[in-house]
């Protein structure tokens, strides 16, 4: 009786182990760069006149999020600063010139979060470190939850947009533009496809 009653405990147990094992990787994302369903663009003023847009076409990330325990939720995002695509070969050269990101002294732009604050259901702050320019600063910004659920292919997906606005001279960033173009804004939609 004793052994049919530990066979079933570790059985139980075996069984309870994997369902945690399986709810964990559960809430492990990877962003769907590669079917084009994430993106990383900016906004700057021009001149005070108008406005610039545009965006990088290389990053990669993770994030994790579980909607019973948002608060837990982490995101890592690398950005290839060469890959800024501003609908402009010359104005492109020269962003990725020592003027502006001179992306072969720093190929890379990243952010690591380190804490999510969550405000309800949908809206949360997230604060991490955000290295642009080989300058590396915490931030925090609001995001908000677009929505999650299956898709047509048999998986599932989650897809958040956050925006925060960055002052260029913080991360040596020093080329004149005018007061007007001071600050860039940084749009960031991301849609991760469950491990």
């Amino acid at each position: 009786m004793k052994k049919l009653l530990l066979t079933a405990v570790t059985t139980s147990a075996i069984a309870l182990g994997s369902l945690f094992s399986v709810s964990a990787q559960a809430a492990d994302y990877k962003i769907d760069t590669e079917g084009a369903h994430a993106f990383v663009q900016f906004k700057i003023q021009h001149l005070g006149y108008s406005w610039l847009l545009g965006r990088f076409n290389t990053f990669e990330g993770d994030f994790s999020y579980d909607a019973a325990a948002p608060e837990k939720s982490e995101i890592e995002i690398v950005i290839e600063t060469a890959s800024i695509d501003s609908n402009h070969a010359e104005r492109d050269k020269h962003l990725k010139g020592s003027d502006f990101l001179d992306v072969k002294k720093y190929p890379k732009a990243a952010f690591k979060s380190t804490g999510f604050e969550v405000k309800d259901d949908n809206n949360a702050v997230v604060t991490g470190t955000f290295m642009l320019h080989g300058v590396k600063k915490t931030i925090s910004f609001p995001v908000q939850k677009i929505g999650e659920g299956k898709d047509p292919w048999g998986g599932y997906r989650a897809g958040f947009e956050g925006k925060t606005s960055l002052k260029l001279a913080d991360y040596g960033i020093t080329y004149n533009l005018g007061p007007a173009s001071a600050n860039v804004e940084i749009h960031l939609y991301v849609e991760g496809i469950r491990k």
